[in-house]
């Protein structure tokens, strides 16, 4: 007998992580569903084991080399196939000669060979959760259980096509900004080590008495300069050591908490994130996922820990009778008029309709708020750099108005 390792949601809404033996994966699976457990990992003891962190995978990540426009071309190749109506052995076959990322490959040469083991699609797809989010695979489990694979996947495709177009906004809106501060941080590091210096040569050369703004900015370059290889190690390793502590739960925990909170951006972030749930609960409960499992496998999609921990416990409380409304108000950050609208929708019978018109509405809320943020922001940076260079330039030029007056 072989040996697994598991997690599993129990009847109360709490996961559990064990070990167990069995004949092969089919078997433990179904032993472990036997007992009123929802298998969310099984894999097997060889292979490693996994840890609280690896719960969910997200919804535009962990798909190994294959980005989330390679997994969309994916899926509209998958759909098209079955439409076809080959055999699903066949349409496997054909999906690997057109995937060109190693390691997605072999995970589909791995998912065929289960399939021709006996394995469902959906538990095929489980085994690989770095390519396959847990998301995909509960849609494709309630398209078996349903039988309207085609449906299930259209309503996938056109969720994956307006996930990575919320993506792209938020990208657009930050590139701008951050390659005007790049520029304006190397335009003062160049008029500091280069332009400085000559200024200082020449001012040194003809015994010029300076004043202590441009004593005190020469004291500075020159600091820079001869420490720039300590400057520079201890930028990057502080760089490292706050990228490595925002990787551990603690520190994930704080600066999710953070990012909320913060001016302007944070009211952005809590309507992106709105976007991300809502549209992720629109397409698992268009599959036919219950409601508790449906929060669950949404707050593998939202990337933000502190909503993600609400959403946990937002799926208790509906597990004990609340509704999803009720319980949605205690995540913190969601918009009240969005959870007004959610309970709207579950007191009409139009749940899915309502959180679709909620993505909606906080889409073209959060393109509103984004074109605020860009028209601000650019001009504001474009003054502090242009005030710090201006005062740069003044300070390396005090000594030749000095000069010049004493002239006269």
């Amino acid at each position: 007998m072989a040996a697994f390792f598991y997690r599993v949601a129990q009847a109360d809404g709490t996961t559990r992580e064990g070990r167990t033996e069995g004949e092969d994966v089919q078997s433990v699976r179904a032993q472990l569903e036997g007992q009123g457990l929802l298998v969310f990992r099984l894999q097997p003891a060889g292979s490693g084991g996994f840890t609280l962190g690896d719960v969910f995978s997200k919804a535009l990540k962990g798909r190994g080399d294959a980005s989330p426009s390679d997994f969309l071309i994916f899926n509209q190749e998958f759909l098209a196939l079955v439409k076809a109506g080959l055999p699903i052995l066949k349409v496997w076959d054909l999906l690997i000669e057109r995937t060109r990322r190693p390691a997605f490959q072999a995970a589909l040469r791995a998912v065929r060979q289960e399939i021709r083991g006996g394995a469902s699609l959906s538990a095929a797809l489980g085994q690989h959760p770095a390519q396959f989010s847990e998301l995909y695979v509960a849609s494709v489990r309630a398209a078996e259980q349903a039988g309207n694979l085609p449906e299930v996947l259209q309503y996938y495709i056109a969720y994956l096509k307006l996930m990575i177009g919320l993506r792209q906004k938020m990208t657009k809106a930050l590139a701008y900004p951050a390659f005007l501060l790049v520029a304006g941080i190397a335009v003062i590091a160049f008029m500091l080590t280069y332009v400085l210096p000559t200024f200082s040569a020449i001012y040194g050369d003809t015994g010029t008495k300076l004043p202590a703004s441009t004593r005190a900015l020469i004291a500075f370059a020159g600091g820079i300069r001869s420490h720039v290889l300590f400057v520079v190690a201890a930028a990057v390793a502080g760089g490292m050591a706050l990228r490595a502590w925002a990787r551990t739960t603690a520190g994930r925990a704080v600066w999710d908490r953070v990012k909320l909170t913060l001016p302007i951006v944070g009211e952005a972030l809590i309507q992106h994130h709105t976007i991300q749930l809502t549209r992720t609960l629109s397409v698992v409960l268009a599959g036919g996922t219950p409601i508790v499992q449906a929060l669950q496998i949404a707050g593998g999609a939202v990337s933000n820990k502190v909503i993600t921990g609400g959403l946990d416990a937002a799926a208790r409380s509906v597990r004990e009778g609340v509704t999803m409304a009720s319980a949605l108000e205690k995540v913190k950050g969601l918009p009240h008029m969005a959870l007004e609208m959610i309970a709207v929708g579950e007191q009409t019978g139009s749940l899915e309709t309502m959180l679709r018109n909620v993505a909606e509405f906080q889409e073209g809320e959060l393109d509103q708020r984004l074109t605020q943020i860009s028209t601000w922001i650019e001009p504001a940076l474009l003054l502090c750099m242009g005030v710090v260079v201006g005062a740069i330039v003044v300070i390396m030029y005090l000594p030749v108005f000095q000069m010049a007056g004493s002239v006269q």
